[in-house]
């Protein structure tokens, strides 16, 4: 079985091919034949691999805040995670103050 062929405009799969005229006379609706997966395509909840649902408990804010050059560089020197390490030296600040 072929399992791709390559044409000038992308890849298309063996599966891809047009039915027949068998397959036409027995196919069932989407509805009938995977009533788990509309029902969850209409109640919006489907999701694609890889794609994250909605936070159970949103934990953080998103915001929008203007910080000097040398703050922001001085957090995203020490690599991956600096919004986390801000985040926390903003606690230290509001635990300081209480």
């Amino acid at each position: 079985m072929q399992k791709t062929r390559k044409t000038g405009k992308g890849r298309f799969y063996a599966d891809d091919a047009p039915l027949t005229a068998k397959e036409l006379r027995t196919a069932r609706p989407a509805r009938e034949a995977f009533p788990e997966l509309v029902a969850a395509y209409e109640a919006g909840t489907l999701r694609y691999r890889g794609q994250r649902g909605a936070q159970k408990t949103p934990t953080k804010i998103p915001v929008s805040i203007r910080l000097s050059p040398d703050v922001l560089n001085h957090f995203k020197s020490m690599g991956a995670g600096w919004q986390t390490r801000l985040d926390n030296a903003l606690q230290l600040l509001i635990g300081a103050a209480h």
